[in-house]
C-alpha cells in the first residue's frame, strides 16, 4: 500500500515530526470532506422542493376556498340586495292614506285582526348567537341561515301588508255622494208617521241625478228594486262588510260586477219609501249594522 510521509518541523526547537499517511483512506476522507457541501446542498434542495410542493398544494386549496367564498359572498350580496328592495317596496305599500287608516281604526277589533294573519316567524336568537362562535368556516352558513330567517320574516310581513292593503281597499271610508246629512244613524222619528223609529243608516240629501259612488272596492251583490229602499245597490267588500245605497233614480251596475272605490254605481233619486231626493246609505258587517259616520273620514 502506498504511503506518504509528512514532515512537520518546529522553527523554535528544531524538532522534526514524521506523520505517515496511507494513500487511499486519506483520499477517501478528503473526497468525503469535499462532497459534504454537495450532499448538504442536495439535501437542502430536496427539502426546499418538498416545501414548495406543500406551499403549492396549500395555495391551490386556498384558491378553491377563496373562489367558494367569492361565490358565497356574491350570493349573499344578491340576497341582501333583494331583501333591501323588498323592504323598500313594503315600506311604500304600507302607507295607506289617512282617511283609510282612520276608518280601519274604527272597525270592530275582529275585523282588524284579520289583517294580522300569518304564522309568526321563528326566532333568530340561535343563529345570531352562532356568529359569536369561534368557527370562521361556519360564518357563511350562519349568514345564510340568518338571511333565510329574514326572508321568512319578510314574507310574513309582506302577507300582513297585503292583508292590510286588502282591508284598506274593502273599508268604506269615503262619502258616497256630495250632499248634506239630513238624517243620522240611530233613533229618530219616522218621517211618515212621526212615531219613534230606528234609522239603520245615513240619509244624505242631494240633488236628483247627483252621482253616487262606491265607498270601497268590492263586488255588486245585487242591483234592483227592493221595497221601501226603492232602487237599491248592495256591494260586498270582503271581510264580512257590505254597503247599501237606496232610493236611487237609476243604477249603473249589475250583479257580479267588480267595483273600485269611487266608481259611479247610480244616481240620487227618491224611489221607494222616500219623502224627497236623497241617498240612504248603510254599512253592515256580518249581518250587523255599523254607524257609517264612524268610517266616513273624508269627502271625495
Amino acid at each position: 500500500m502506498n504511503r506518504y510521509t509528512v514532515l512537520i518541523a518546529s522553527r523554535a526547537t528544531g524538532v522534526v515530526r514524521r506523520l505517515t499517511i496511507p494513500l487511499w483512506p486519506t483520499a477517501a476522507i478528503l473526497l468525503g470532506l469535499a462532497s459534504l457541501p454537495v450532499l448538504m446542498g442536495l439535501g437542502a434542495r430536496w427539502s426546499a422542493s418538498a416545501e414548495i410542493d406543500s406551499l403549492r398544494e396549500s395555495n391551490a386549496v386556498l384558491g378553491m376556498e377563496n373562489e367558494s367564498y367569492r361565490a358565497a359572498t356574491g350570493e349573499l350580496a344578491s340576497q341582501i340586495s333583494a331583501l333591501q328592495a323588498a323592504v323598500s317596496e313594503l315600506g311604500e305599500r304600507s302607507r295607506l292614506d289617512p282617511a283609510t287608516v282612520k276608518a280601519i281604526d274604527n272597525l270592530p277589533a275582529v275585523v282588524k285582526s284579520r289583517a294580522m294573519g300569518g304564522a309568526p316567524a321563528r326566532s333568530m336568537e340561535g343563529a345570531v348567537a352562532s356568529l359569536a362562535a369561534p368557527a370562521p368556516e361556519n360564518t357563511f352558513g350562519v349568514l345564510r341561515d340568518l338571511l333565510g330567517m329574514l326572508e321568512t320574516r319578510l314574507e310574513h310581513v309582506r302577507t300582513g301588508v297585503e292583508q292590510r292593503e286588502a282591508l284598506g281597499a274593502a273599508t268604506p271610508s269615503i262619502w258616497p255622494v256630495a250632499g248634506w246629512l239630513s238624517s243620522a244613524y240611530g233613533s229618530r222619528r219616522d218621517p211618515f208617521t212621526g212615531a219613534p223609529d230606528f234609522h239603520a243608516g245615513l240619509d244624505i240629501a242631494a240633488d236628483k241625478g247627483e252621482a253616487v259612488k262606491a265607498t270601497a272596492n268590492g263586488t255588486v251583490e245585487s242591483a234592483g228594486y227592493s221595497g221601501s229602499y226603492g232602487n237599491l245597490v248592495v256591494l260586498s267588500h270582503g271581510f264580512g262588510m257590505t254597503t247599501r245605497y237606496g232610493h236611487l233614480a237609476r243604477m249603473t251596475v249589475r250583479a257580479g260586477q267588480q267595483i273600485r272605490r269611487g266608481d259611479v254605481i247610480g244616481y240620487v233619486g227618491s224611489t221607494g219609501r222616500s219623502t224627497s231626493s236623497h241617498l240612504h246609505y248603510e254599512v253592515w258587517w256580518n249581518n250587523r249594522l255599523i254607524n257609517p259616520l264612524r268610517l266616513l273620514s273624508s269627502r271625495r
